[in-house]
């Protein structure tokens, strides 16, 4: 099973029985059989009718909506829902158990700040022009991780981490991981911290299509799962905003991040492949083929283990939520 990417915007999907046939202007193109398909991303000016995506989501398979300049996520289209409200029911319940979701957020920062740590780690092995920086962010990284609760073995019943509290040391982490993130890009970059809304920079423009592609993964996981994305427990259920998805994702962005990085040491990526639009700074058409495949040769191993934490926290849930049953009697009454 495989992901396919449209970004060509000549190209027209159409309906060849089960398969995707692909049109330019010269003609067809080719077909895709959908059955071989976990997912779809269209960027840009792809023309389809709807029976295409009415198709895909009856198969199952996600389709992510990107506009076509600044890769920004316009819709997300998921198959049939799970049927199963009793994993719901507890999820819903849990997003206001202030003990459960500390503990949760706890242990996504934890992992969040240790992965950072080990990419910063495995910089410094290979940038030793830069080891001042590196250094400092790496010590104020161990102060934050030293900050971070944990459960002590036994007392598990009463760990009640302050989420509060929590943000704050999560975004100290994010200053010093970002300052030592950036001594490894060349200044012709200008990358000198996290930025979006539009990204600024080239790092940044990759970064934003990553964690969008990232997001996009976690949402079809929790999907799969019978998971609400909407209802988080670190990210705080917001209008619009697939906030289980975004706890998920947090421990994995600094994998992307490495990924990144090494598109840009290896020269796979380059300044010439970006444009600007005002503020924005832009992937163009090239660069985005580079950077798609590059992310489905990672993608496989973070999937799995996004469904598989998907479905082990469904499974806690499904037992907390099933429904309460009417007894005889009061089923006759109601009759």
């Amino acid at each position: 099973m495989s992901t396919l990417i449209l970004d060509r915007s000549d190209l027209e999907i159409r309906l060849d029985g089960d398969a995707l046939a692909l049109y330019e202007a010269a003609g067809r193109r080719g077909t895709v059989p959908i059955k071989l398909l976990d997912r779809v991303v269209m960027q840009g000016g792809v023309k389809l009718d709807a029976g295409v995506l009415t198709k895909l989501a009856e198969a199952g398979i996600a389709t992510l909506l990107l506009s076509k300049r600044h890769s920004k996520r316009i819709a997300i289209v998921l198959g049939p829902a799970h049927n199963d409200a009793g994993i719901r029911l507890a999820q819903s319940r849990r997003v206001f158990d202030t003990e459960w979701c500390g503990a949760w957020a706890a242990r996504q920062v934890r992992a969040k700040t240790r992965a950072q740590i080990r990419l910063l780690q495995e910089a410094q092995e290979n940038r030793p022009d830069q080891r001042k920086p590196l250094t400092d962010a790496l010590a104020s990284l161990h102060t934050v991780q030293a900050s971070l609760p944990l459960a002590q073995k036994g007392n598990e019943a009463d760990f009640n981490p302050d989420i509060a509290s929590l943000r704050g040391s999560e975004g100290a982490a994010a200053r010093a991981y970002f300052q030592g993130l950036a001594a490894l890009f060349p200044p012709a970059l200008d990358f000198t911290g996290r930025n979006r809304r539009p990204p600024r920079d080239p790092v940044n423009a990759c970064l934003s299509l990553g964690y969008t592609l990232l997001h996009f993964d976690a949402v079809r996981a929790c999907h799969m799962a019978g998971l609400d994305p909407l209802l988080g427990f670190y990210h705080r259920p917001s209008f619009g905003r697939e906030s289980l998805a975004s706890d998920l994702i947090e421990p994995l962005r600094p994998h992307l991040d490495r990924q990144i990085w090494q598109l840009f040491r290896t020269r796979a990526l380059r300044e010439d492949q970006f444009s600007r639009d005002g503020n924005a700074c832009l992937l163009g058409k090239a660069g985005r083929g580079i950077f798609y495949q590059d992310y489905e040769t990672h993608a496989a191993p973070v999937r799995r283990m996004l469904l598989r934490q998907c479905r082990t926290l469904a499974r806690h849930l499904k037992a907390e939520g099933e429904p309460l049953l009417a007894n005889e009697d009061e089923e006759e009454n109601f009759a």
